[in-house]
């Protein structure tokens, strides 16, 4: 979740379902443990876990036989245990896939929130297929999967109050307190907000010009910017050749003069084209400093 894309989206996703950003990027980083994707088969996949218990009781008498001969299903809750890496773990949903789709689909735990396909339905999505789709589409996919489950299951009060035992309870079962889910939440919480002394500047000051050499906030928080509008880079505050050619594909794309220079009118597209507001923007790179300061990154 180091991403500003993550950042982004998560941002994005906690206003338009009215959450507290701060809350619900403590949430996720719990829930992920501050990893989003993995690379399975040269595409970033989200994080599953197959469940065969789910599978099991999915499955007509003919399939179920199959299955548990084929170690898939068993009527015994963590009697299928997940491999370690996801692109073992996808390799075993595959194997189930060709047994049941549906049923595989539905048997597993999907993403950042770690949903059950399942829920489609209960989700309002048309199909367990439409559920995978939505967690498969990148960060905000996974992060709206997510929040849709909060809203559905009444847990968006919990949060809002701040009571980490009633969203644990809710999210994670009554095992949470085994696990602490409530502790590391409030934990994390208080870590984002502990660095938050004066909050998000009004971004009323814009740098006239950044070019090739300059080193700073200002640069950083433009790296930032050109990562959440899809120019990747590495975040590090020095406009270097990489932040250079990100620069110049933003012009080429956007009808400027492609100089790989970031004037004030480069600067000022850069802010129109943002998916949040203004305000938005400026809290996307304050959360964005805050990931960095807390992950060193």
């Amino acid at each position: 979740m180091k991403s500003p894309e993550t950042i982004n989206a998560i941002v994005k996703i906690a206003d338009e379902f009215d959450l507290e950003p701060v809350a619900l990027l403590a949430i996720c980083h719990v829930e992920s443990g501050g990893k989003v994707f993995a690379r399975v088969g040269g595409r970033l996949e989200p994080l599953i876990r197959f469940e065969g218990h789910y599978f099991d009781r999915r499955l007509s008498a003919g399939k179920r036989k199959k299955a548990r001969a084929g170690k898939l299903a068993s009527p015994r809750a963590g009697a299928i245990a997940n491999p370690r890496t996801q692109a073992a773990r996808w390799a075993l949903l595959r194997r189930a896939e060709e047994i049941d789709r549906q049923a595989a689909r539905e048997s597993v735990s999907w993403g950042l929130g770690q949903v059950m396909g399942a829920h489609w339905a209960w989700l309002g999505y048309g199909s367990v297929d439409k559920l995978v789709g939505e967690a498969r589409a990148g960060a905000g996919g996974q992060v709206r999967l997510m929040v849709r489950y909060i809203v559905k299951a009444g847990l968006a009060p919990a949060i809002a109050a701040h009571d980490w035992a009633a969203f644990a309870r809710g999210y994670n079962g009554p095992g949470y307190k085994k696990f602490r889910y409530d502790k590391k939440i409030a934990s994390a919480y208080r870590r984002y907000r502990k660095l938050d002394l004066t909050g998000p500047s009004d971004g009323s000051e814009m740098p006239e010009t950044l070019r090739p050499g300059t080193k700073g906030q200002a640069v950083a928080d433009l790296q930032q910017k050109l990562c959440a509008l899809g120019y990747p880079l590495n975040i590090d505050g020095d406009f270097g050749p990489a932040t250079r050619d990100a620069v110049r594909r933003f012009q080429r794309g956007n009808n400027l003069p492609a100089s790989g220079v970031a004037d004030r009118q480069t600067l000022t597209a850069i802010d129109k084209a943002m998916p949040l507001s203004n305000s938005g923007s400026t809290m996307l790179g304050w959360l964005s400093r805050i990931f960095q300061t807390l992950f060193g990154r």
